[in-house]
């Protein structure tokens, strides 16, 4: 990743020079000078940057002309994002490590600088018109956001569409997120502050009849381009995946109802089995985004005559099926709504799932038996799916239950699940690749984790946090 920062500026004079110096604490700039007269330039002039680039031009054409300036010298200088602030003086510099941060998690991703719009001196106009281009950008893409119209952005230019359309004002803004959405682009709220100054302060080229009379006909523009061309280039994967889903579930449970019927000796490891080969399947029928197993450095491959603790981080529910295709051995440990899933509930059942409710304590004879048996455990130490694909904190049952039997843990890196079926909303995306990578064992004796499974939950959650920071 490479990413600078694109400030478009007008007349800021008194703003813009401030903005530009403090953003060069963390980023190299890009400013784009709008056709300014009273003197933004020159002042911009005076800084003396190595990282600072000034685009200008001498008539004024607006904040998306602008926009579209700055992303082009980006790209022409090789970036692959772009972090964009107004410079009016209205953002916290401060909070772009915030927004890079997201960046870094989610590289893919559009992410938002979110506004706390209830802040004292906001604008009753600018409210208005937020909340009016928040509903309109819902109904256009299926995508709830609280602050559609800030300028504190990241904007990775591989993932960015419909810049070729962008109208040369405010708009355009808007434009961006709206065919970045129908591209299946992912959009992250990260909330920041915002300075709004009295009013007799405040500087601002935002013509309320005439720019709310374009971003109007706009809508009404990109409304109709959402229900012809929008909608079904957005949700034809969610569409199909779910119509697989379905036949999958329908699939499994009779074949659960086969072996149940029949009683076979061994109907958990049968079940489990052709579980596996039809997880493999569901998976490799994902839209344009090859499924494969990997294994790290100095890592063979599973033993599954040798029980261990699978671990994983959690961003998808395709994460499950991940674990169930790596062999028919697993024990899965999941919450509670998974046995009383509609479709997978009496599946989960007889395959032996353990719903982590029940406790670790009175769980632990049950598992016990089942590791004496030759059964591995895989549990999500997060215990919940993740949003934004942020790793979370760490619960310490797994690695308490690794200690208490003495089982070496096998970490297992997933990527691309969370960006392939988000947790909310429920959208099918366009990840490169489902990518199961396992890890090197960790054996119970090993003390460069910690010397007990207090520090190793903290230690192994870094460990994975350097992996996905350098993924």
């Amino acid at each position: 990743m490479r990413t600078c920062a694109v400030i478009p500026t007008y007349n800021n004079l008194a703003t813009a020079k401030d903005i530009v110096l403090q953003t060069l604490e963390y980023l190299p700039v890009i400013v784009v000078a709008d056709g300014p007269t009273d003197g933004t330039l020159e002042s911009l002039e005076t800084i003396q940057n190595d990282k600072l680039v000034i685009v200008s031009y001498a008539v004024n054409k607006g904040k998306g002309y602008a926009l579209k300036q700055g992303f082009l010298k980006a790209r022409e200088l090789g970036y692959t994002h772009v972090l964009t602030i107004d410079s009016d003086g209205q953002h916290y510099p401060e909070d772009i490590p915030a927004l890079l941060r997201m960046s870094a998690v989610r590289p893919e991703a559009i992410i938002l600088g979110s506004r706390i719009l209830s802040q004292k001196n906001m604008p009753l106009k600018n409210t208005f018109a937020n909340r009016f281009s928040n509903f309109w950008y819902a109904f256009q893409t299926g995508i709830s956001l609280s602050d559609t119209q800030t300028g504190f952005r990241v904007y990775p230019l591989q993932g960015l569409h419909g810049l070729h359309l962008m109208t040369h004002r405010y708009e355009a803004e808007l434009m961006l997120l709206v065919f970045s959405a129908w591209a299946n682009t992912p959009v992250i709220p990260v909330q920041v502050r915002v300075y709004y100054p009295p009013v007799e302060e405040r500087v601002s080229y935002f013509r309320p009849v005439r720019d709310f009379t374009r971003i109007s006909v706009l809508n009404t523009l990109l409304c109709i381009l959402a229900i012809v061309y929008g909608w079904p280039r957005s949700y034809w994967r969610t569409v199909y995946y779910s119509f697989l889903f379905v036949l999958f579930a329908i699939w499994a449970n009779i074949i659960r109802d086969f072996y149940h019927l029949f009683k076979p000796k061994d109907m958990s490891v049968l079940l489990r089995l052709r579980l596996l080969r039809g997880s493999r399947f569901f998976l490799s029928a994902f839209p344009n985004a090859p499924y494969k197993v990997c294994y790290a450095r100095e890592t063979s491959g599973i033993d599954v005559n040798k029980p261990c603790i699978y671990i994983a981080n959690h961003t998808s529910l395709l994460d499950i099926l991940a674990i169930i295709s790596l062999h028919e051995r697993m024990l899965i440990m999941a919450k509670g709504w998974i046995l009383n899933n509609i479709f997978f509930g009496r599946v989960a059942k007889s395959m032996g799932v353990i719903s982590i409710e029940e406790g670790w304590d009175n769980m632990a004879g049950t598992m016990q038996e089942y590791v004496n048996n030759g059964y591995s455990i895989a549990i999500f130490p997060e215990g919940t799916r993740s949003v934004t694909g942020e790793l979370g904190r760490f619960h310490r049952g797994a690695f308490y239950l690794a200690e208490q039997m003495q089982l070496p843990i096998c970490p297992i890196l997933l990527d691309g699940f969370g960006q392939g079926l988000s947790k909310s909303p429920f959208h099918v995306g366009t990840p490169e690749e489902l990518k199961v990578t396992i890890l090197p064992l960790i054996q119970p004796d090993d003390a460069s984790y910690g010397a007990d499974y207090r520090e190793r939950s903290r230690l192994i959650r870094k460990y994975y946090w350097q992996l996905i920071a350098h993924s």
